[in-house]
């Protein structure tokens, strides 16, 4: 099981992290300054730091400088509320293996999060199949049947979702946040909306509602 290190020093953000990070798998440690980010980092019982910029103490830049001139080899996604191209240009050149803006979506901070560690373990599927559905990581495009299948960008994140988890019952609130993020609004109506798109393109039967609970994705 992989273990992940969280230096975010905002609350909500980094509970939102740890669930969902923990929901698919992983064992999480979370830390709130620079200093906490540095000694746990440099401790070798993590697989990765997601590393948050304007910490206290010591900012993120600092805290990897730091880890890279001791040649920490540990991989570090950086989260942060500036996307500016200087920003981005210095996490990266400072030795961060990939850089997220705020607001993200959950599904592509998870997708970041595989990627990386993908080199130290077992390559992971590609494809993934429900009956005779299947989607491809790869290409980011569906197949029902024999009949291949276009998907913009949240229905490609939102199916993933589904493909991830055949036959269980996923609520509003769980999609929400993994295809829409930690600002999403709970009560909007745009996962409905959705799975509307879904239905079309992959068939109306394939995705259930479980009245009440939420959507099922139907594997057989």
């Amino acid at each position: 099981m992989n273990r992940i290190l969280i230096a975010e020093d905002e609350d909500r953000i980094a509970s939102f992290l740890e669930k969902g990070l923990r929901g698919n798998g992983f064992t999480t440690t979370v830390v709130g300054d620079g200093l906490a980010a540095y000694e746990h980092a440099r401790s070798g019982r993590y697989d990765l730091m997601i590393l948050d910029i304007g910490l206290p103490l010591a900012d993120g830049f600092t805290v990897l400088r730091r880890l890279r001139e001791e040649r920490t080899a540990l991989p570090v996604i950086i989260l942060t509320a500036r996307d500016g191209v200087a920003d981005t240009v210095a996490g990266l050149e400072g030795g961060a293996d990939d850089y997220l803006a705020k607001p993200f979506a959950f599904e592509e901070l998870l997708a970041r999060v595989r990627l990386r560690l993908r080199a130290e373990r077992t390559p992971e599927a590609t494809i993934l199949r429900a009956g005779d559905l299947s989607l491809d990581l790869r290409t980011r495009r569906a197949h029902a049947g024999e009949r291949s299948v276009d998907l913009s960008t949240r229905e490609f994140a939102l199916a993933e979702v589904f493909f991830r988890h055949p036959d269980q019952v996923l609520t509003r609130e769980q999609l929400l946040s993994h295809v829409w993020g930690f600002d999403f609004d709970p009560g909007s109506n745009v996962v409905d909306v959705y799975v509307r798109y879904l239905r079309r393109k992959l068939g109306a039967e394939r995705i259930e509602t479980v009245r009440g609970s939420g959507y099922r994705l139907r594997a057989t």
